[in-house]
């Protein structure tokens, strides 16, 4: 790294935040600073010497500033080899430029903004800051390039310190991550455009682009996958909020395997559901085993464990609240488990936890679903591409409920039916929720037939002595034939909760009347597959 009078840094950004204490450091460590526009009006403002890069390249800016840093000058100064092209750059009177501080046009904010136009929005295309950021990149042997402000104390430090080493180590590590940033660049760029191909009016996107592009950050390795035969590791979106498993803080306990991520995902999912009273829900293999709502928290995971003591054996449990003490407590007491989800712990908790070191303790920080971050669009990849699919995500209220059969649903039935839907949704298909008292009584999970699903349930119900007499039933589709409700009466079911839509409606409603019990609809379905 060249640190004489005539090295340069040369300063071109967006994001003004930091700016002036870099700059200081660079002038203290003899490095010249080179700027454009708006950055140089902030280097002066703050009493600093700054050269314009017009001035350097003895070329003004044009086209309302659309060219001004692409000039040889300017990338022949970033890209020259040192020690190979010193004689050419010599000879065309091109000075060298060691530091690259750029941060692009802020195309996501310009694309997320109410009523932008097409107009502003391809104005918002950065052309020479990627290019001068894949310059530096490049050639990062002999330049730094720093593309983000959070990274300024680093790079201050290191023009402090006497050490090519851990200079060496930088430029490398912050080319990376310059690559790193136009490509998610670049990738917003097509994702946007690739929306509006063929279509009459760009300013009108189509739903799905042409072609996807996305970027995640590795958060770590993970031990192994779904199989210790299987390597496997953990990414984060950049849009992951503190409500996702990946924006959670682990509290306590060893890292998260590939399983325990999967089936945190699956219980947060599930409590974020409810939002009145405490809720809890108990995980097993990516299905819910037990949920329940209570006025408090120790009943709701109580009522909830008691659905399927078995299953609840090493899984993972969410609540909706912050995790209390006496929860805990008996968390430890009567099982294992493999990670306790709340936002927030009490006071005390981490103490007590403290006992079993391995129960990991994510803290989500808000469980509500509005402010969880997830994502609008999940990817599911099959055999040589992938599946895309909006999130599901639709809400079913009450009053939305259509009755069909003669018996109407009591005020206590239509909150339990509330209840069994949204926990039907995120049991695998195909799904049947058995519930009363705002508590799961048995579930019958992933089964290829409905009316299996049905008897397991009732099996569930039955080994832990629940009472099925009474209680509501919830069905994640359609019931294709009436055997599935002559079943669910000959179990004690009274009301019943079903998107409704087979062509054998009438002989199910029918079958429903016969038997004395409340069936509605939702009109909409919750496969999980």
């Amino acid at each position: 790294m060249s640190e004489t009078e005539n090295s340069y840094a040369l300063i071109s950004v967006s994001d003004k935040s930091g700016l002036a204490e870099l700059a200081h450091a660079f002038l203290d460590a003899g490095i010249r600073l080179l700027s454009t526009g708006g950055s140089a009006a902030v280097l002066r403002d703050a009493g600093l010497p700054v050269k314009d890069v017009a001035e350097h390249t003895g070329a003004a800016e044009m086209m309302a500033g659309r060219v001004k840093t692409l000039h040889p000058v300017i990338h022949g100064g970033i890209l020259g080899r040192r020690g190979i092209d010193d004689a050419l750059m010599s000879e065309r009177q091109i000075r060298p430029i060691d530091f690259v501080v750029v941060n692009l046009y802020p195309f996501a904010a310009t694309i997320n903004k109410q009523n932008v136009s097409f107009e502003e929005v391809i104005e918002n295309i950065d052309i020479g800051g990627p290019a001068m950021v894949r310059s530096a990149a490049k050639n990062h042997a002999a330049v730094m390039v720093i593309t983000d402000p959070a990274d300024y104390p680093r790079v201050i430090e290191s023009l402090a310190a006497d050490d090519e080493q851990v200079r060496t180590d930088l430029r490398f590590e912050l080319a990376v991550k310059a690559f790193e940033h136009t490509a998610q660049y670049d990738g917003l760029i097509a994702n946007y455009l690739g929306c509006r191909t063929g279509r009459a009016s760009h300013a009108q996107p189509s739903e799905f682009p042409r072609t996807l592009n996305t970027q995640v950050s590795l958060v770590h390795p993970l031990r192994y996958g779904e199989n210790p035969h299987q390597r496997a590791a953990f990414y984060r979106a950049e849009s992951a909020g503190a409500g996702t498993v990946a924006g959670a803080s682990l509290l306590q306990g060893k890292a998260m395997s590939y399983n325990n991520v999967m089936d945190a995902d699956a219980a947060l999912a599930c409590v974020q559901q409810f939002n009145i009273d405490n809720a809890c829900v108990i995980v097993k293999h990516a299905n819910p085993c037990g949920v329940a709502c209570s006025a408090d928290q120790i009943s709701a995971y109580d009522k909830a464990y008691q659905t399927d003591p078995t299953s609840a054996f090493g899984g993972i449990i969410a609540f909706n609240k912050a995790l209390q003490l006496d929860t805990a407590r008996e968390i430890l007491k009567r099982q294992f488990v493999e990670v306790i989800i709340a936002p927030g712990v009490e006071s005390g908790v981490l103490e007590a936890l403290q006992a079993s070191p391995n129960v990991r303790v994510l803290n989500c920080v808000s469980l509500h679903a509005d402010s969880a971050g997830a994502p609008d669009w999940q990817w599911r990849p099959v055999s040589g591409g992938v599946l895309v699919q909006q999130a599901d995500t639709l809400e079913v209220e009450s009053e939305s409920l259509r009755v069909v059969t003669q018996r109407q649903p009591t005020p206590d039935q239509l909150s339990d039916l509330m209840f069994a839907w949204r926990v039907a949704k995120f049991v695998k298909s195909n799904a049947i929720v058995y519930a009363r008292d705002a508590s799961t009584v048995g579930i019958g999970a992933g089964q290829m037939s409905r009316v299996y699903s049905a008897r397991i349930a009732g099996i569930k119900a039955s080994d832990e002595k629940l009472r099925v007499q009474g209680a509501v039933m919830a069905s994640d589709a359609f019931f294709p034939f009436r055997d599935g409700i002559d079943n669910a009466a000959e179990a004690g079911i009274a009301a019943v909760v079903q998107p409704g839509g087979s062509k054998n409606d009438e002989d199910v409603i029918a079958a429903a009347n016969e038997h004395g019990l409340t069936m509605v609809f939702t009109g909409v379905r919750h496969f999980k597959h």
